[in-house]
């Protein structure tokens, strides 16, 4: 190593900072206490993390334009209006006039009904209304063609009819009226964040731990790090510990984001989403840990990592309600680390819950379970090699 790249770590090699902390720990862990090993190792990996600008994308940039594009796709507007086409006939004057007269909105008009079917196969209408002969009222008889596989269509159909029926002089037995629901705390883009929080954090506590132990063992640097006097439990806990320090700025910049842009309104204890955030950060790095504790190349942790994320990618509530799976499947999503750490993060948020809750309670054991579980298996797995 020469002395310029010594004098200037900023522009030395991409191993020049393992290579410096690892001749210090062959001649002065001795001298420096039982935990200075591990400072410097941590240290080390903060300042590799400087020379990767990926990082900045990826943590930081890349969950706000996620939530961003969905905040804006599924932000509050008024109800759609259904495209309705009425099949050219007889009694087809009568319906239009019907749903002119309605005091709901509906987008009607006539056309042949072979044009109208080939519109609603093509998308353009979200329901075809064909009318049959009069019935003893005088009024026209319809035949409502919908498709049951798109929520569009079967919305549009009980409007329709609702507004028809409407106006030929139905009356409802039970009043009712309705309100949108639209507050901040109840909308999409309020059960959207906390689930990108959970998402973040293991994406960067998998990928930039499991990435990182891979690649130093590609490019032949753990083999000098056996020859020092270094822990490997040290080493384990430094790397899990440098994406702590990024837990926070991540946690704190999408936080922000909804509340600035969206209006989000943080209902519980900030100290409790830290601790949330820094447990999650844990679990997720230990995660990374086991997952790379034996692999030999960047392509088989890869493999590892999406084999262990995809599962929480789609049960765990990220972008919907796990709910939705069948309830056979339900005890087995609410054991998995993402589906706890969202679940924890969305009632403290949201409800303002306190992590002494039972509910939350029984997620923090989960998150325990998990992280101790993987750093124990990884410390046990391990090898320099």
């Amino acid at each position: 190593m020469s002395a310029t790249s010594e004098k200037s770590p900023q522009h030395a090699s991409p191993d020049s900072v393992p290579r410096q902390e690892i001749a210090w720990l062959r001649g002065g862990t001795q001298h420096n206490g039982r935990w200075s090993g591990y400072a410097h190792l941590l240290i080390a990996r903060l300042r590799e993390m400087q020379r990767e600008p990926e990082v900045i994308f990826w943590v930081f940039l890349f969950p706000l334009l996620l939530a961003f594009g969905l905040g804006i796709a599924f932000r509050s507007r008024p109800a759609s209006v259904p495209n309705v086409a009425i099949a050219a006939g007889p009694g087809a004057d009568a319906v239009l006039q019907l749903a002119q007269r309605s005091p709901q909105s509906l987008h009607a008009r006539i056309v042949p009904e072979a044009e109208a079917l080939d519109g609603f196969r093509l998308g353009r209408y979200d329901l075809v209304v064909v009318p049959k002969n009069a019935g003893d009222n005088n009024l026209p008889q319809v035949e409502y063609r919908y498709d049951p596989a798109r929520p569009e269509s079967i919305l549009a159909r009980a409007q329709t009819d609702d507004a028809l029926q409407a106006a030929a002089g139905r009356t409802s037995p039970i009043p009712a009226s309705a309100q949108a629901s639209s507050e901040p705390g109840a909308r999409y883009i309020d059960f959207l964040i906390p689930g990108l929080l959970g998402m973040n954090l293991m994406n960067s506590g998998m990928w930039g731990v499991g990435f990182a132990l891979v690649d130093y063992r590609q490019r032949k640097l753990l083999k000098r790090y056996v020859a020092t006097p270094m822990r490997r439990g040290d080493f384990l806990l430094a790397l899990m510990s440098s994406r702590l320090v990024l837990m926070i700025p991540e946690l704190g910049l999408l936080l922000a984001f909804g509340i600035v842009v969206f209006h989000m309104r943080v209902a519980g204890s900030w100290l409790a989403i830290l601790l949330l955030g820094t447990l999650g950060a844990a679990t997720f790095a230990g995660l990374g840990l086991l997952t790379a504790s034996r692999a030999q190349k960047i392509e088989s942790v890869s493999g590892l990592i999406n084999l262990v994320m995809m599962p929480m990618w789609i049960f765990s509530g990220v972008f919907f309600s796990y709910e939705r799976f069948p309830a056979v499947m339900q005890p087995l999503i609410r054991a998995l680390p993402l589906t706890a750490l969202n679940d924890a993060l969305r009632a403290t948020i949201l409800q303002g819950a306190p992590l002494m809750a039972q509910a939350q309670a029984g997620r923090l054991l989960v998150l325990l379970a998990w992280a101790g579980l993987s750093f124990v298996l990884a410390l046990s797995w391990f090898r320099w090699t």
